[in-house]
């Protein structure tokens, strides 16, 4: 049976080791491996600092998906918030086909708009000023550009910094504005659309321009995993347990 599956929002990071052990197990299932296509659409993991980063987890990711590439199942990569520096090298080492955010892809013939969904989160507008900043090219060669130790302790003042943000920040500002989801979805000509971001699980029936519409929204795997499942015949979300 042919399928495509998506997945966001792992947040892969050393202080869960048994959800990167979750993630090499479905990398290497029958339902990855017989799939037409994975799409990762962003923020694997906590936080990224260059592809030069020796860390042993992400050795262990590239080996991972890289073993999905080398059995014929393309594997999309589309960077989130917390892995925008991410780069050719490391996406060529993974097995990574790299997408912008905003791309349309069809699926068994529906045009789906793909999103990390952020960006549609117009109503944080705290958020949206330090994207516009740090997603400039200037901004990126000045961290890259900082040695490793340094960009650890630069990353890990991020991570507070956004936990501080996220805390103090009402959970409908950090939600999506259904303004920006019509616009995205009327801009790009399409009647669904996928993302993650949110951490919020759900597949929602909208209108734009008085044709029915739904919103695919992506979980993380914080506790445990989570995945959507398309055919030419259903879409599911289904939740994975290690």
């Amino acid at each position: 049976m042919s399928a495509t599956l998506f997945i966001a929002d792992l947040h892969l990071d050393d202080s869960r080791p048994q959800i990167t052990t979750l993630f090499e197990r479905f990398l290497a299932s029958d339902s990855v491996r017989d799939a037409d296509a994975l799409y990762i659409l962003g923020d694997l993991v906590e936080a990224w600092i260059g592809d030069d980063d020796d860390a042993e987890l992400l050795q262990r990711i590239a080996h991972a998906t890289r073993a999905v590439h080398d059995a014929g199942v393309p594997v999309y990569f589309m960077a989130g918030n917390r892995d925008f520096l991410l780069g050719s090298d490391y996406a060529q080492r993974a097995g990574f086909s790299m997408l912008d955010d905003g791309t349309v892809h069809d699926l068994y013939g529906t045009p789906t708009l793909l999103m990390h969904g952020d960006l549609l989160c117009t109503d944080d507008v705290a958020y949206q000023t330090v994207r516009k900043q740090v997603r400039t090219p200037e901004w990126k060669a000045q961290v890259l550009g900082m040695p490793l130790e340094a960009r650890r302790a630069f990353a890990a003042k991020a991570r507070a910094d956004s936990k501080a943000h996220t805390g103090s920040t009402m959970e409908s500002i950090m939600d999506v504005n259904q303004d920006a989801v019509a616009e995205a979805m009327r801009q790009a000509g399409v009647t669904r659309l996928i993302h993650g971001h949110t951490h919020r699980p759900a597949v929602h029936s909208l209108e734009v321009d008085g044709q029915p519409a739904k919103r695919v929204v992506l979980g993380d795997w914080y506790e445990h995993g989570s995945m959507l499942e398309i055919t030419p015949h259903h879409l599911q979300l289904r939740g994975l347990s290690d």
